[in-house]
C-alpha cells in the first residue's frame, strides 16, 4: 500500500483527499491511499513521517513555511519561494516542492492581457509567496496588502485600485462557512480593466469575486489552480529523485 496525505490544521474539508481518492478510483490505481494528517502543532509531523509506506504529502494552511525545517532537501523553486506544499519521500529522504506556483501560473496566464500592468496581493502567507514568485516570473510588478505590507486595507483608494489591475486574494477571508465575508477593498473602483483572482474555491464564487463581477471585472477562483497543483504533485511523486 502506497500512502499519501495532506498535512494541515482543521482540514476536514480537504479538496486533496477527495481529489486523489477519486483519481485512484477512476484511473484504477490500486494499493494507493490518501489520508488526512490534521496536526495541532507542526512538531507532530515527525510522527506523520514515521507512517509506513508514506510516499508523499501535500501541505496546506498553516504549515507551508513551518514544514521546511523538518525536510531534508528543497527543490530550487521551493527554496526561492520559501514555502512548500508538496513533499516527496524516497529512500528516507524528504524533499519539498512548491506546486502552488505551477497551478497559479498555468491558471492565470490565459486571463492576462496588456491592460494588466501591476498587481495587488492580499495577504502574505505561504500561498502569497508562490503568487509573488509567479508574478516576478511574468514581469508583473506587485504590492502586498497586509498590516505590515506595502499598503494596509485603509490605504486603498481609487488611484491605487486603478493603478493595480490584477488583485489576488491569498487570504482565507470568504471561505465556507464564512461566505458573507470579503477582503475590505473599495470594490466601487473596480472596472472591466481589472482581473480578480481568488485562491479560495469554496464557495465557487466568493463575495470578493461577486462584487468584482458586478463592476464588469474579469474573475477567477482557485479551483483550477488546485487541480493543476494536485496533478503536478502526482507527477513529482512518480518521478525519480
Amino acid at each position: 500500500m502506497n500512502q499519501f496525505g495532506l498535512i494541515g490544521k482543521n482540514i476536514a474539508y480537504s479538496f486533496s483527499a477527495k481529489f486523489f481518492t477519486e483519481k485512484f478510483k477512476t484511473e484504477n490505481i490500486e494499493n494507493h491511499f490518501y489520508g488526512i494528517f490534521d496536526l495541532n502543532e507542526i512538531s507532530e509531523v515527525k510522527n506523520t513521517f514515521q507512517i509506513e509506506h508514506l510516499k508523499g504529502c501535500n501541505v496546506t494552511i498553516p504549515y507551508k513555511e513551518q514544514i521546511i525545517p523538518f525536510l531534508d532537501e528543497l527543490d530550487a523553486d521551493a527554496e526561492k519561494i520559501g514555502a512548500v506544499n508538496c513533499i516527496k519521500i524516497q529512500n528516507g529522504i524528504k524533499k519539498g516542492y512548491n506546486t502552488d506556483a505551477v497551478g497559479f501560473e498555468k491558471s492565470i496566464q490565459p486571463l492576462l492581457n496588456s491592460n494588466h500592468q501591476n498587481a495587488l496581493i492580499l495577504g502574505d502567507g505561504g500561498a502569497a509567496k508562490a503568487v509573488k514568485f509567479v508574478l516576478e516570473k511574468l514581469n508583473i510588478p506587485f504590492k502586498t496588502v497586509t498590516r505590515s505590507g506595502n499598503f494596509t486595507y485603509s490605504d486603498l483608494n481609487s488611484e491605487i485600485i486603478q493603478n493595480h489591475q490584477v488583485i489576488v486574494n491569498c487570504t482565507p477571508v470568504g471561505t465556507f462557512p464564512n461566505i458573507d465575508n470579503a477582503p475590505e477593498i473599495p470594490y466601487e473602483f473596480l472596472t472591466s480593466q481589472h482581473l480578480l483572482y481568488d485562491l479560495i474555491y469554496n464557495p465557487e464564487k466568493t463575495k470578493f469575486l461577486e462584487w468584482g463581477e458586478k463592476n464588469g471585472t474579469k474573475i477567477k477562483n482557485g479551483y483550477e489552480m488546485l487541480v493543476l497543483q494536485a496533478e503536478k504533485s502526482w507527477e513529482i511523486w512518480n518521478q525519480p529523485l
